[in-house]
């Protein structure tokens, strides 16, 4: 028969890497506990116009990207391309507004998916960390949330990270500076990709965004969204900079952050790594403030901010950086058994030890004890154990200290005080 491979865009993630996976999710949990942001675990798959309303029709997650399906009820549904539309979903659904007497604060991790073309630290499934805090529009929540952001990588140990910001402004200046951009594109806009031909009705403002075309010349004298703040818009940037400042985080503004969704108002951010072997797309990290998609999705009005990022690019960051993360893989002891009645016997020491805390390995091939001392080696084992019938008669156990090849006959009941001894 054939065999079966994994689905384009997908990847195994096989022991000796998994570890760096788990030390990463570890550090964005603890970092969100002293944050005081909670877990929410969403579906992996909800009804196709939560996106389409949430995310936008006009978007490419919407339009090229989505793992869309019929179930058997006949009912559109697609596997979440991002987390910030059903968490908000879930905070509409639930009435976790309720009590509007606190700003909710929650974080997710997860698997998300995206039909797009598959390259290093971009795939069709990958895994993504993001917060959400929600019923806030005070400008010191944009800090936090961004500090939250340069937090995460800088416990990794990144160094080459560089925070982009920008601001969108509020309805008014959004519309404003829209109208501007239509104007400015408009008499060369048939030179540009099809993708920006149907922004400029639809939404100019991702046309800076692209990819293609960003090298023209209109590019670079495009109007500055700056120049079409409101009084308020203009204030609100400025107060999130001085929380910034007060913070100790260094950022840099750029007038052609836009971010790739249509819920954006108010605080855009990108955080990037510069510097060699990453890479073209630089951007590990986005996020910003949308103080209309509850309302969008049937809530009240409620403010928001929040940011996602992805697993697989925070992990080709820490390998451009040839940074090792201080992983342990150390096994705490390997038992060797010889003849059937130590078997049994080795069996229920493991399973005592394992009960107080021991990690332990056993055996289970039945290979000679050359081979056996290898293996041990290989899982970097503190202690092998060995227990032989000669043993079993005294009530005994052959205890190796790995490190120093010091070898001691301990009874089995002064097994466990002597491990803790020699650790």
């Amino acid at each position: 028969m054939s065999r079966i491979n994994r689905p384009r865009g997908t990847v195994d993630i096989l022991p000796g890497e998994v570890e760096k996976w788990q030390y990463i999710e570890d550090i964005a949990r603890k970092l969100c506990r002293n944050f005081h942001y909670q877990e929410i675990r969403t579906p992996i798959f909800e009804h196709t116009d939560l996106f389409e309303r949430g995310v936008g029709d006009e978007t490419d997650i919407v339009q090229k990207e989505m793992y869309t399906f019929s179930d058997r009820g006949n009912r559109s549904l697609t596997l979440r391309p991002e987390g910030t539309a059903a968490v908000v979903r879930a905070y509409v659904e639930n009435k976790i507004f309720a009590d509007g007497l606190t700003t909710t604060k929650l974080f997710y991790m997860g698997p998300m998916f995206r039909y797009e073309r598959a390259q290093a630290g971009r795939q069709r499934q990958f895994v993504q960390f993001g917060v959400e805090a929600l019923g806030s529009d005070d400008p010191a929540i944009d800090a936090e949330v961004i500090a939250l952001a340069m937090s995460f990588y800088q416990s990794l140990g990144l160094k080459n990270i560089r925070l982009v910001l920008n601001s969108l402004g509020d309805a008014q200046s959004r519309l404003d500076y829209r109208q501007a951009l239509i104007r400015h594109f408009d008499p060369v806009i048939e030179s540009y990709c099809l993708d920006c031909q149907k922004r400029l009705q639809t939404n100019p403002l991702r046309i800076l965004d692209c990819k293609v075309d960003r090298e023209k010349p209109e590019m670079k004298t495009a109007p500055n969204i700056q120049a079409y703040y409101s009084k308020e818009a203009k204030i609100y940037f400025e107060t999130v900079l001085q929380y910034l400042d007060a913070l100790g985080v260094t950022y840099t503004i750029d007038q052609n952050l836009v971010r790739g969704l249509d819920y954006y108002n108010h605080t855009a951010f990108e955080i990037m790594l510069d510097g060699e072997g990453f890479g073209a797309i630089t951007t590990l990290c986005g996020g910003g403030r949308y103080n209309l998609l509850v309302e969008e999705l049937g809530g009240p009005r409620t403010p928001g901010i929040g940011f996602a990022l992805s697993i697989e690019r925070a992990i080709m960051a820490l390998n451009a950086e040839h940074i090792a993360l201080p992983i342990e893989m150390i096994l705490d002891c390997y038992v060797i058994s010889m003849g059937e009645a130590a078997r049994i016997k080795s069996l229920k020491i493991v399973s005592d030890l394992r009960k107080k805390g021991f990690s332990c390995e056993l055996d289970y091939i039945g290979r000679k004890m050359k081979t056996l001392f290898k293996e041990a080696e290989r899982a970097q084992a503190q202690f092998v154990l060995i227990l032989g019938d000669n043993e079993l008669k005294r009530g005994t156990i052959q205890v190796k200290h790995m490190a120093t090849a010091l070898q001691k006959e301990i009874h089995l009941e002064q097994l466990t005080q002597y491990l803790q001894q020699m650790r």
